[in-house]
């Protein structure tokens, strides 16, 4: 059986601390097996600004067993499934301990964003980009940062749009988009330089 007695503690010290970590957990509905868990991306990462969600399954083992947590926002990174959402962290298998919190959990993913380990991956597409093509992986990441994780992630399909409007062709834009992390002016440049 899952200790729920535990499981709201951790929900009450995830409130407390939420303006210091700028990590959320909240149940998504009454059933507080089914969590929704909040981090800020990373400062000084191509994820910087973004606000990702994770779901969050307690098994009934929980806290002997680890929780199962995906990333709701699609996010680009080697040991994050870009399918998916699956995340590969160790402490999310075989190192859990009931030591630890859904909030530590937490704080390992963001830490993950900060240092990936593409020799341990989860997609090795992006895996492979990160090893052998870091800069086009900074700019991708980016462009997914702004796309999916931001709350002006809207702004991406009217950006699409004026450029298009231009007389650019649809698929030219995205790529040129994504090259530059959705900054619409360099997109432009990148357009209009072939």
């Amino acid at each position: 059986m899952i200790d729920f007695g535990r499981v709201q503690k951790e929900l009450q010290e995830c409130s407390r601390d939420m303006a210091a970590s700028g990590i959320k957990v909240s149940p998504k509905s009454d059933n507080l097996a089914r969590l929704v868990g909040t981090i800020p991306g990373p400062i000084g990462t191509p994820y910087e600004g973004g606000t990702f969600q994770i779901d969050i399954s307690l098994p009934d083992g929980y806290p002997f067993e680890p929780p199962k947590m995906q990333f709701a926002t699609k996010v680009w990174h080697p040991n994050i499934s870009s399918q998916s959402g699956a995340i590969c962290l160790d402490i999310l298998k075989d190192q859990w301990s009931p030591a630890l919190t859904l909030k530590t959990a937490l704080l390992s993913v963001q830490a993950l964003l900060s240092a990936p380990e593409p020799d341990d991956p989860q997609d090795a597409v992006v895996a492979q980009q990160y090893i052998r093509e870091h800069q086009t992986f900074l700019g991708t990441a980016r462009y997914w940062t702004e796309s999916f994780a931001k709350a002006s992630s809207l702004g991406v399909e009217e950006k699409v749009q004026r450029l298009v409007e231009m007389g650019f062709a649809e698929a030219h834009v995205r790529s040129a988009l994504e090259a530059v992390g959705g900054d619409e002016n360099l997109a432009l440049e990148k357009l209009c330089s072939g």
